[in-house]
């Protein structure tokens, strides 16, 4: 038995309305519906979701997902094609926490000086 949207959103944090957009967009493409048209999230969906989440979170575009999706719902043969999205968007992930990593530097060399400066002061109290 699969989830339903609402289960699905509280499930992932993504709202309703993205759920419905993502299948707009196809970008979740084929969801199921039951008898009464209501979507119908199987296991395998909630995977597809957690990785698209996955690729929106580490700044990839709607349009390189959907492209993705798209080579993904082809098969096989664009295995080749889709390892060259992974390996582009784990270089552009790799260039941000390089970034994060020097601003954390940055922020660990201003905490430092403000500290010597507390420190001069303190001394200079004392005499």
């Amino acid at each position: 038995m699969g989830l339903t949207i609402g289960q699905i959103a509280e499930n992932t944090g993504l709202s309703i309305h993205t759920l419905r957009y993502y299948e707009k967009e196809g970008i979740m493409p084929h969801v199921k519906r039951n008898e009464s048209g209501n979507r119908i999230y199987e296991p395998e969906d909630v995977e597809v979701l957690k990785f698209i989440c996955c690729l929106k979170e580490t700044g990839m575009p709607v349009k390189e997902i959907k492209k993705f999706v798209s080579l993904l719902m082809m098969g096989e043969q664009t295995i080749e094609d889709r390892i060259t999205i992974l390996l582009r968007q784990k270089e552009n992930v790799q260039s941000q926490v390089d970034q994060l990593l020097s601003y954390i530097q940055m922020l660990d060399g201003k905490v430092e000086f403000y500290k010597s400066i507390l420190e001069s002061s303190k001394k200079e109290k004392r005499v």
